[in-house]
């Protein structure tokens, strides 16, 4: 007679055993491990074999500003409000007769042609009723495209006038899209308290 015990994580614990029950629940232990050890090798092999499939997807929120965007194809490193100055705003508070701009920033993975890109930009503010008070369907439109280092980083700006009006809340959204990939997309919104 042998002792052995072994503790696996994600399994339950193996208890000490003797003999041949002991050869029974190893058997179906490494069984079980072959298994669950293959969906991760495969993840990481497919990783390592196919290093050319930059296919990028998620979403994420600013607590601080509200603004949220989701991604679709496209690499994302971040989208900001930005305030008239031109720096990062820390809250949704806007004056009125002032400018401030959605961007987002690292965009990566469009669709070549002639070693240009062809982004579309869609963008829309609407009051609490759902009125548009700014519409523009592509800020884009009739573009010639652009060599990819100079698409990297898209602006959409927003003046803060009327129709719209202090005390009130608009929303925004904003779409990005890749003319040449329609997979390719983000999608952005925030709200707007002006002041």
């Amino acid at each position: 007679m042998f002792l052995c015990g072994a503790i696996v994580p994600a399994f339950p614990t193996v208890t000490i055993m003797f003999g041949e029950v002991q050869n029974k629940y190893v058997y179906q232990l490494m069984k079980n491990l072959k298994k669950t050890l293959s969906i991760p090798l495969i993840v990481i092999l497919s990783c390592v074999i196919f290093p050319g499939c930059n296919y990028s997807k998620g979403t994420k929120k600013d607590f601080s500003t509200g603004l949220s965007f989701s991604y679709n194809g496209f690499i994302v490193k971040d989208v900001l409000l930005i305030d008239s100055a031109n720096k990062r705003m820390t809250d949704n508070k806007v004056q009125i007769n002032t400018r401030i701009a959605i961007v987002a920033l690292g965009i990566n993975n469009y669709q070549l042609r002639d070693n240009k890109v062809f982004p579309g930009m869609m963008l829309l503010v609407t009051d609490k009723k759902g009125t548009s008070v700014l519409k523009a369907d592509d800020l884009f439109a009739g573009d010639q495209g652009h060599p990819p280092a100079n698409a990297t980083e898209l602006r959409g700006d927003i003046t803060i006038a009327k129709p719209m009006v202090a005390g009130e809340t608009y929303h925004v959204k904003m779409h990005v899209w890749d003319k040449l990939k329609a997979d390719n997309e983000i999608n952005i919104e925030a709200d707007l308290a002006v002041q």
